[in-house]
């Protein structure tokens, strides 16, 4: 099992983001963006080999995303339930990624075996999302699913916060 840290406002932003180890190593390096149909973000090793990218396929207020290992598409990822715990399949991979938005704690699981799972943690330098993947090969996909999964999570607590609803506390995990 690896931990990859990413700082939480720069994951949810269009700009370059560096996936760092538990080290602070720099891993891997994300960019693009989302948020309209046809947007990319692509997800490169240091020594600048693609390693993985997720495409928006299709807009609010069900967007579906596709996902690439390299340049070949291993699965398309659908929200199916939004609120108030958020529920989003994985087709190909048979991932389910579940979580618990007010908390930001997320988990992907393959039928009942745990794949990641996603919290916020504070350091000293500010507050990141540790992401612990349970075998590095899933890494690449896992990140990529990360940043679409923290993006709404954001997006969800600007919505709450200005309509003035109040969170539920409902933890999958």
């Amino acid at each position: 099992m690896s931990e990859f840290y990413v700082s939480q406002p720069a994951l949810s932003q269009n700009t370059r983001t560096l996936i760092k180890n538990s080290q602070g190593t720099p891993l891997f390096l994300m960019i693009g963006r989302f948020g309209t149909r046809g947007d990319v973000l692509s997800l490169y090793k240091m020594n600048g080999d693609l390693a993985a990218s997720i495409k928006q396929t299709t807009f609010a207020p069900s967007a579906s995303f596709d996902l690439y290992l390299g340049f070949e598409k291993v699965g398309s990822m659908r929200r199916i339930f939004n609120f108030p715990s958020d529920f989003y399949y994985i087709r190909q991979l048979n991932w389910a990624a579940v979580g618990n938005i007010p908390e930001h704690h997320y988990a992907i699981f393959h039928l009942h075996q745990k794949v990641m799972t996603m919290q916020e943690v504070l350091f000293s330098n500010g507050t990141y999302c540790e992401l612990s993947i349970q075998d590095d090969q899933d890494a690449p996909l896992c990140i990529c699913v990360a940043a679409v999964l923290n993006y709404w999570v954001l997006n969800r607590k600007k919505n709450f916060l200005k309509l003035g609803y109040r969170a539920l506390h409902l933890d999958p995990l």
